[in-house]
């Protein structure tokens, strides 16, 4: 199995499966002499692991993280950094059910048909499980980014959405509470809708936006490596996802040149920045902004005619502990994604 390493000089691997003893990575190409926070890595897999509040699946896992190489007396040494984060509650005889059938919008029918077999039990590797490693990497990315920030939050959830630019919210409302929105209001309607989606024994999905601020400009390379470019693969490769715009997006498609065009200011910076922080694929300093779309979960707890490995039509109906939404669990992994590029071009462009 191929395309499991991201990066170019700052390159996370990962390994494992949802119900295999453990996740985890190597992360290639951090520098030597990098003073970690080790708390604050835990902090970011609490953000994103399971049975945080009523809203998410209830799988019980503490996911705390053990680093096997590369760090001594809490720095960095420039050797690939070797981490684990034990599975402890699996519960795989949930799975048995779809030993030979495959559920609808899921990898198990593509898995198949590629490798020959699957790992029924969660999905095995094609579970967003895996992005645990990623929320790792991404921890010790952020370390590498100093006066940068990253925040994402949860800014629509089905036909729920926040009607206020993100220059007007508090980003340090996103963590109190358990949607991650920083529009209280908005987020208590997200969160009673995903309450009733659940009773339902449907999903629902959403999307999450991302901010970026204090980004140098100059980072990104022409033609097939620009940043927005790296950006939209970072996301696309999350679970779930089913969208990228950054900037105006596609309602730039709507508009003039007139209308779009960012003029200048005399110090370097725009009057508007419907670019999205990135112009030719290189940052200018201005925000960096994004959205990314999330399908609904494709486990629900109702009946759904599918196939099974011999091409029968059959009956399913989901089993276990799934995400109602997993927007909220989203937003650690999107921050962790978009640190990753960030590393990855820093070091690229020598600053």
């Amino acid at each position: 199995m191929a395309g499991n390493s991201y990066g170019t000089l700052f390159r996370l691997t990962t390994f494992g499966e949802s119900h295999g003893p453990a996740i985890g990575g190597v992360i290639d190409g951090c520098p030597a002499g990098i003073t970690l926070d080790i708390d604050s890595i835990q902090y970011e897999l609490n953000r994103r692991k399971p049975g945080q509040s009523a809203i998410v699946t209830q799988r019980k896992e503490p996911d705390e993280v053990q680093f096997l190489s590369g760090i001594f007396e809490g720095k960095t040494t420039g050797a690939p950094i070797g981490f684990t984060v034990p599975n402890t509650n699996q519960k795989s005889h949930d799975y048995s059910h779809i030993k030979d059938t495959y559920r609808p919008s899921h990898a198990d029918y593509t898995y198949d048909k590629k490798y020959g077999h699957r790992d029924y039990r969660g999905g095995g590797r094609s579970s967003a499980r895996e992005t645990i490693s990623r929320v790792v990497g991404g921890a010790i990315a952020r370390q590498m980014l100093p006066g940068i920030t990253i925040n994402a939050f949860t800014s629509s959830v089905g036909d729920i959405f926040i009607d206020k630019p993100y220059q007007d919210l508090d980003f340090t409302l996103t963590e109190q509470n358990p949607v991650r929105c920083p529009d209280m209001d908005a987020a208590a309607k997200m969160e009673d809708y995903i309450k009733e989606i659940r009773k339902q024994g449907d999903t629902v999905g959403g999307t999450v936006t991302c901010v970026i601020q204090n980004v140098p400009a100059g980072l990104g390379e022409p033609v097939f490596d620009k940043l927005h470019a790296e950006l939209g693969k970072a996301m696309l490769s999350i679970n779930a996802v089913k969208g990228f715009e950054y900037g105006s997006g596609f309602c730039g498609a709507r508009m003039k040149g007139s209308e779009h065009n960012d003029l200048f200011n005399p110090d370097g910076t725009t009057k508007t920045n419907l670019s999205g922080g990135i112009q030719g694929g290189i940052s200018n300093g201005m925000d960096i902004y994004f959205r990314v779309a999330f399908k609904p979960v494709a486990t629900i707890m109702q009946f759904q005619e599918t196939i099974n490995s011999s091409g029968e039509v059959v009956e399913m109906q989901g089993k276990g502990r799934h995400d109602p939404c997993v927007v909220p669990r989203a937003v650690p992994i999107v921050e962790a994604m978009a640190a990753l590029v960030l590393a990855d071009f820093m070091l690229l462009s020598g600053k």
